[in-house]
């Protein structure tokens, strides 16, 4: 059966959601996601950006769909969408095209009872469990050395900026810190990557990574340990999935917490 996975969302959500995805592939199956994102479903199957895909057009009133866009859809033998679940125009307009769809809300619920990766292995119908682990490959050379990623898609998930400077400078002593930031994020001297592939290579080679509850955080647990501090979302939901080991930290530790936490997995990882 050939299935076309639409799937909105940033970075960490996409992350959580890539055991389902992986449970519903099959042969000539294709993954639409984020273009930011599509880095990260390449070893999966054939993607595509939603962004100028025209999907958006489908339920516009008068709208002219490409042709190309409507064959395309209609050549897939189910559309499993967690894209435009709550918009009713674009519901009625997939099932006007005659290709069986199902869809699934984005983001679990406030309050949700279980992990991310749990609550979407449960909508697929999958076995949920603690060993569904997001599988990202990435090529590891281990750098011996400290990522900080200090940011999140929301300034309330944040750590203070000052707490990340000052555990960095008690790792300093003991191990090379390194900064990573994307394109819009204000850090001096940070890291920089434009492409997902890049820099899941750049973290996976790190002994250990700091960083709040956002995207790169979930994509650094792909390939080495993890201090994930948390505020005002929730760690059973949202703690990242690794391989590796994952300490969740809540906003109230000290800097010489987390440092202490970074160096006590991090040691074993060098």
């Amino acid at each position: 059966m050939r299935r076309l996975l639409i799937r909105p969302g940033a970075l960490g959500d996409l992350i959580v959601w890539l055991p389902a995805a992986e449970h519903l592939l099959t042969g000539g199956s294709e993954i639409w996601c984020a273009g930011a994102n599509r880095d990260l479903v390449a070893h999966l199957a054939p993607s595509r950006a939603i962004e100028g895909s025209g999907l958006d057009l489908l339920e516009l009133p008068g709208a002219a769909v490409p042709e190309p866009l409507i064959e395309r859809l209609k050549s897939f033998d189910e559309i499993v969408s967690w894209y435009g679940t709550a918009r009713a125009e674009f519901r009625d307009a997939l099932a006007r095209l005659g290709v069986p769809a199902r869809f699934f809300p984005a983001l679990p619920r406030s309050g949700c009872p279980v992990h991310a990766v749990d609550f979407y292995l449960d909508q697929v119908g999958a076995a949920p469990g603690a060993g569904a682990v997001p599988r990202i490959p990435v090529t590891r050379v281990h750098g011996g050395y400290a990522v900080i990623h200090p940011f999140s898609g929301s300034p309330r998930k944040n750590w203070p900026l000052e707490n990340f400077h000052e555990a960095a400078r008690l790792l300093a002593p003991h191990m090379e810190v390194k900064w990573c930031a994307g394109p819009d994020e204000p850090l001096d001297g940070a890291h920089r990557f434009p492409r997902l592939a890049d820099l899941a290579s750049f973290l996976a080679g790190a002994s250990v990574y700091i960083g709040n509850d956002s995207g790169p955080s979930h994509l650094a647990a792909a390939g080495a340990p993890v201090i994930a501090l948390f505020g005002p979302t929730d760690p059973l939901v949202w703690t990242p999935r690794g391989r590796a080991a994952v300490v969740t930290l809540p906003f109230e530790s000290s800097p010489a917490m987390v440092a202490e936490a970074a160096l006590r997995v991090g040691i074993r990882r060098r």
